[in-house]
């Protein structure tokens, strides 16, 4: 953001948002996407290879569950990323390479 406001000339006391100086760069925010993506790539392969990080990563694992707020998993984050859906309908499109490719592609080029 630094970068595109001194590309803009905006001097750093303008009151200018970030949303409003990456729409006069005519950029999008892309970090997310990207992280996005190589967890659900990450996932397919751990997935599908089906060991002890398919346990941990899914959160079949047993134990007590720590105090305070659970943290997000996985799962959750990239099953509201990929689309409406429950987590047993990800994991079997996940089996599927051809398949889960092209939900990583679509869920990539929306946006979202």
């Amino acid at each position: 953001m630094w970068f595109l406001r001194r590309m803009l000339r905006i001097p750093w006391t303008a009151k200018k948002s970030n949303e409003r100086v990456l729409n006069e760069a005519n950029k999008r925010r892309s970090l997310v996407r990207t992280i996005r993506k190589r967890q659900a790539t990450f996932l397919g392969h751990v997935v599908r290879r089906g060991k002890l990080e398919h346990l941990v990563t899914t959160g079949k694992f047993e134990g007590k569950r720590s105090r305070g707020r659970q943290r997000e998993k996985i799962m959750d984050g990239l099953t509201t990323w990929l689309g409406p859906g429950k987590v047993l309908d990800t994991l079997a499109a996940v089996k599927d390479r051809d398949l889960w490719r092209d939900m990583i592609a679509n869920a990539y080029k929306q946006g979202t």
